[in-house]
């Protein structure tokens, strides 16, 4: 174990501690979030991409199970709920989703987010800064205190919740934007942008449907205790991600959708190519077996010495002719040229 002054800011990027104090705003008296150096009762600790010593630390000053704090850090851990039949502590394991960017591509994934209530502490712990933490580390949130663990972890849902609305109104309007683009050309860059929305979304929906277990599993209220108000503000979640989940859903369908209708547009364009070239093929067989007569070892009526009557040749060059006219003609009408 290191012998470090534990909770330092500057030893400790990934760890963050806080407390809820009240203050006094426009002659009124709110609670405020306040960042603090160590650990102590009552408080929130946020841990992201933590380092091997910060787990130890961690474990030992609050007595955390180890698991609870390495679960959340594997990204192929999947939602659920974990009490330690010794200690009573609980592990609410969500998906959170986040914004990858990779150059000019930008992908929507999600990862594991890990809320451990103890006696006396609240931890949360990902492998990413999450993003829902803002609203309340910079106090946006009302009627928001550390002490009351329970409804601290149902606001944290409920902020996935809205984090998933978010980035999918988001996604709706680079959907939009993507389907106006194909529809003017289809090019590879298009079809693989409407791809990654489409996985992206799969990806959301999938997540979104594990979460909504864990929170039926939270409203029958036997994991952890629950008072009136905590079960309304549980009802809204739940209906949040429901939402959510429906506007995935849907989503991906349009664009399930979209990828087989450009996939027939595709088709059929290769299909009229075909076509044009088949008939383009037939009209011009026509003059080739005209001019072919031509390379015959055989006296043409413009030659010196020729004998015979020009008027064969000529109705035969007249009746190609004609036949190529006709040809086009019907390949036209056919819409085949």
């Amino acid at each position: 174990m290191p012998n470090k002054e534990y909770g330092k800011k500057e030893e400790y990027n990934m760890l963050e501690m806080y407390v809820t104090k009240q203050v006094i705003v426009k002659e009124k008296t709110v609670n405020h979030l306040e960042r603090i150096d160590e650990i102590r009762d009552d408080c929130w600790i946020n841990m992201y991409s933590p380092t091997e010593d910060e787990l130890h630390l961690v474990e030992e000053k609050v007595g955390v199970p180890s698991e609870f704090l390495r679960y959340p850090l594997d990204e192929e851990e999947r939602p659920r709920i974990d009490t330690d039949d010794d200690t009573g502590d609980v592990l609410i394991l969500i998906d959170i989703p986040y914004v990858r960017k990779e150059g000019q591509t930008v992908r929507y994934e999600t990862a594991p987010l890990g809320i451990i209530i103890l006696k006396h502490h609240i931890l949360t712990v990902s492998l990413r800064d999450a993003t829902i933490f803002d609203q309340f580390t910079n106090n946006r949130v009302r009627d928001f205190i550390v002490n009351y663990r329970t409804r601290f972890a149902i606001q944290i849902l409920l902020a996935g919740a809205k984090d998933y609305l978010k980035l999918l109104r988001y996604m709706d309007k680079t959907l939009d934007q993507s389907e106006r683009d194909l529809a003017k050309s289809i090019s590879n860059k298009d079809l693989y942008k409407h791809l990654e929305l489409g996985k992206s979304l799969i990806y959301f929906s999938t997540s979104l449907k594990s979460n909504e277990a864990v929170l039926e599993k939270l409203m029958r209220g036997r994991v952890v205790k629950q008072y009136e108000d905590d079960e309304d503000l549980l009802e809204d979640v739940i209906i949040e991600y429901k939402q959510a989940r429906e506007m995935a859903d849907i989503y991906a369908s349009i664009v399930n959708g979209g990828m087989d209708a450009y996939a027939s547009i595709i088709n059929n364009n290769m299909n009229v190519i075909m076509k044009i070239m088949a008939a383009a093929t037939i009209v011009l067989s026509v003059p080739t077996v005209i001019t072919s007569f031509f390379g015959q070892n055989i006296p043409m009526p413009w030659n010196e010495g020729f004998t015979g009557q020009p008027g064969p040749f000529i109705g035969l060059v007249v009746g190609c002719l004609a036949c190529t006219a006709a040809a086009a003609v019907i390949l036209k009408k056919k819409h085949m040229l």
